[in-house]
């Protein structure tokens, strides 16, 4: 029987019911690449960026200042560190024996005083100036995973951009573009995975419907529409990329690798122990699937859960710990905006990450950011239960793997926290640093409006490198 061929205007027609529509956020598909067994060649250069919405307090956690007033210290006790002259909170004993295995920036710094968390986290995941954003120009900046997404494609058929948790409940906390690719488009904007309801610590844990395996019959019927395609149609290059497009889509649909990404159970119990059994924990052991299966970019809300005790908060801002007058709690408490609860929970999640990217090979080739928006006041709030406002001018990041020097401190803040004291860097210099680690060109590019743009108004700390 001769195969039925489409011509160009079909093929055109067709577009909305090809396996996988490509305005899908997310979707963007590399070449596949396998090794001589037919094995998914493993991705170079991956990025797990760790976002502490709401803005952790500096001078409580990486930045301690024991020696400050008492008004300004705090009740912690900093603690040794298996790098000498890097002190950090007395509830981080995991992380206080591999802290050689990271770089803390203790100098990061919205110069023009960026404080509130909108404005604050567009700032760092659009790499634009904090001048420009102050000003209240409109801009369509994509943030960094999609940048990543739109010149490091996946080279595994797998989604290039994925963000676990979307922040919800008070939109404050979501930047403008968090939900779009910005100028780049749809294609490029991150997949979201879960929720406060289904999340990966949960045992009815549900990965996202374009994973699921869909009905067999029609996913041959679709393959017989590709395979059907006339070759005079794809004389026109939009049309033949078109369909090169919805052919490796095809593939991502029906390859079994992205789906076992989500299928945690498959992890030895001691694994997912080791990152704790809660929302964080297993979001970050989930990334590590994710990265290992071929995802470029994986944004992690840094979202601790809710203390049983206390269902205060919603799934994005463990970090805003305003304390009393927000009616937030103690932060320094064991509620859900307490340091507490929270701390401990983030000292084993990324202990667990870190000894499991060096255990498995991995750190070499995938970069783990973990920050927030900005900083906490070096002043506790005087209300009671106590906390600290947002503090823009100074703050702190952790940053390993793609060659960043282990066990170094970048930069000083002076001695209550206030402002760095030496080699400041801006958020958008953070975004550079994750561009140069990927092996992302800095240069101005041309990119989907047809403009050449800069992807970055920063520049790269090349000294944490080595």
């Amino acid at each position: 029987m001769k195969k039925q061929r489409i011509s160009r205007r079909n093929l055109l027609k067709a577009g909305g019911i090809g396996a996988v529509n490509l305005t899908v956020p997310g979707l963007v598909f590399g070449s596949d690449k396998t090794d001589a067994s037919g094995n998914a060649v493993a991705s170079k250069k991956s990025c797990i960026f760790v976002l502490l919405c709401g803005g952790p307090s500096h001078v409580d956690t990486w930045d301690m200042k024991p020696n400050a007033p008492s008004e300004y210290r705090g009740p912690y006790k900093p603690i040794r560190t298996k790098v000498p002259g890097m002190q950090l909170n007395e509830m981080h004993t995991k992380l206080a024996g591999i802290t050689n295995e990271f770089c803390l920036i203790r100098s990061v710094t919205h110069p023009g005083g960026i404080s509130n968390h909108f404005d604050a986290m567009h700032n760092l995941l659009s790499g634009q100036s904090e001048k420009r954003i102050q000003q209240g120009v409109p801009d369509d900046s994509p943030y960094v995973g999609s940048v990543v997404a739109k010149h490091l494609p996946s080279k595994r058929n797998l989604v290039s951009n994925a963000w676990l948790i979307k922040c919800v409940g008070r939109p404050v906390f979501c930047a403008p573009n968090i939900s779009s690719g910005g100028y780049l488009g749809s294609p490029y904007a991150p997949v979201f995975v879960g929720s406060a309801d289904n999340h990966p610590a949960m045992p009815g844990f549900k990965p996202p419907q374009i994973y699921e395996t869909t009905d067999p019959t029609r996913l041959g019927n679709r393959k017989s529409l590709l395979d059907g395609i006339d070759p005079d149609a794809l004389n026109d290059p939009s049309v033949k990329d078109w369909q090169r497009l919805r052919e490796m889509a095809f593939d991502g649909m029906t390859r079994q690798e992205g789906r076992k990404a989500f299928e945690l159970h498959r992890e030895p119990t001691k694994i997912r122990e080791l990152y704790g059994m809660n929302p964080l924990g297993q979001n970050l052991l989930l990334a590590r699937r994710m990265v290992e299966s071929g995802v470029r970019f994986v944004t992690v809300n840094g979202w601790t859960g809710q203390a049983p005790h206390d269902k205060k908060g919603p799934p994005s801002s463990s970090w805003d710990m305003h304390g009393g007058n927000m009616g937030m709690g103690n932060a320094f408490g064991n509620g859900s905006y307490g340091m507490g609860f929270c701390l401990p929970r983030l000292d084993q999640a990324l202990y667990g990450l870190f000894t499991d990217l060096k255990s498995t090979g991995m750190m070499d080739d995938t970069l783990v950011v973990v920050m927030g928006e900005f900083g906490r006041t070096p002043k506790v709030l005087t209300q009671q239960p106590p906390g600290r406002q947002h503090w823009p001018k100074c703050f702190s990041a952790i940053l390993a793997g793609c060659g960043i020097r282990g066990g170094a401190v970048y930069g000083k803040s002076d001695k209550i926290g206030a402002a760095p004291e030496s080699d400041p860097v801006h958020p958008q210099d953070i975004h550079a640093t994750v561009l140069h680690a990927m092996g992302i060109p800095l240069d101005p590019a041309t990119e989907n409006s047809g403009v050449a743009r800069s992807l970055t108004a920063g520049k790269p700390v090349l000294d944490i490198f080595g």
